[in-house]
């Protein structure tokens, strides 16, 4: 796969996904790279770690976050794109579920995008959550030509706008509508959002599939999803997985943000055994290493 100018041995090539969160409110470096100086100096020492994508996003999806405007969410994101664009050769991923914000990433430079609605965010959704509706992300992404991760992600129907991360809930509580087998449903949830991709034109050698860690979904249920990896890669498009740090880690660990390196390195390994290719993760030279290792061994 062609993300910006670089090719992607996505079949056989593992890499790392960098995390630069521009956003006051990040669960777990927030506020720290807001400022464009900040942000490209943290993109350096990702660079220097080994980081083959940078991911941006500007807008926080942590528990209870605060959604903002497309033109906020703009003015946080292009201005770093631009400058990227300028003094880096690395592919960006703009992380926006948002048709408006998209648009106007990809114009500023932006190579591909990373929706954590799946294409599914909606004027329902948006007006539940007081939000302006700009659009059809498939159509933005159809039109541009380039490349989308699609995230699996799932509604709380008693807290609709504002359920894009699950598992801090009572884990004996089924509020997701998951039955005994989750990842056939992931599975069956993702088969409908690739149908909405190829409808809007969106070509199969555009897609990355990403089985949602930490969203739509309670602790077992997560848990659950990494073990059945193997079964959603089986749908034959490239696997990312996000769970750099995620509540699936902390609660499992019994460790707050800061101490949950480790574990992320243990889903990094076992998501390349299970057959993810690119893994966004914020500590990119310690995952780099393990995946190096990983390749070694295999």
């Amino acid at each position: 796969m062609k993300i910006g100018n670089r090719e992607f041995d996505l079949k056989n090539g593992y890499y790392i996904m960098g995390i630069l969160n521009v956003t006051p409110d990040s669960f777990s470096d927030g506020g720290r790279y807001i400022g464009v100086g900040e942000a490209l100096a943290h993109i350096e020492q990702m660079i220097e770690d080994g980081a083959d994508i940078i991911d941006i996003g500007g807008e926080s999806t942590k528990p209870g976050h605060e959604k903002i405007s497309e033109i906020a969410e703009i003015d946080r994101v292009c201005p770093v794109i631009e400058r990227i664009k300028r003094e880096f050769d690395i592919p960006i991923s703009l992380d926006t579920y948002k048709a408006g914000v998209a648009e106007a990433g990809i114009s500023s430079g932006a190579d591909m995008i990373n929706d954590i609605w799946g294409l599914k965010w909606s004027e329902e959704l948006a007006k539940a959550a007081g939000m302006k509706y700009s659009g059809d992300m498939a159509s933005v992404v159809a039109k541009a030509g380039v490349p989308i991760n699609l995230m699996h992600n799932r509604v709380n129907p008693n807290d609709a706008p504002n359920s894009s991360i699950g598992g801090l809930v009572d884990n004996s509580e089924n509020v997701f509508g998951y039955g005994e087998d989750v990842v056939e449903e992931v599975i069956s949830d993702l088969k409908d959002i690739l149908k909405l991709a190829k409808e809007s034109g969106i070509s199969d050698d555009k897609i990355i599939l990403d089985p949602g860690i930490g969203f739509g979904k309670l602790l077992h249920e997560n848990l659950k999803t990494m073990g059945g990896l193997d079964r959603i890669a089986k749908l034959g498009y490239p696997i990312l997985l996000g769970a750099s740090r995620k509540s699936m880690i902390g609660q499992t660990l019994d460790l707050p943000v800061e101490e949950r390196e480790e574990g992320t390195i243990a889903t990094t390994v076992f998501g390349a055994m299970k057959g993810a290719h690119i893994f966004r993760v914020h500590d990119v030279k310690k995952n780099k290493r393990a995946l190096k290792m990983f390749e070694a061994m295999k």
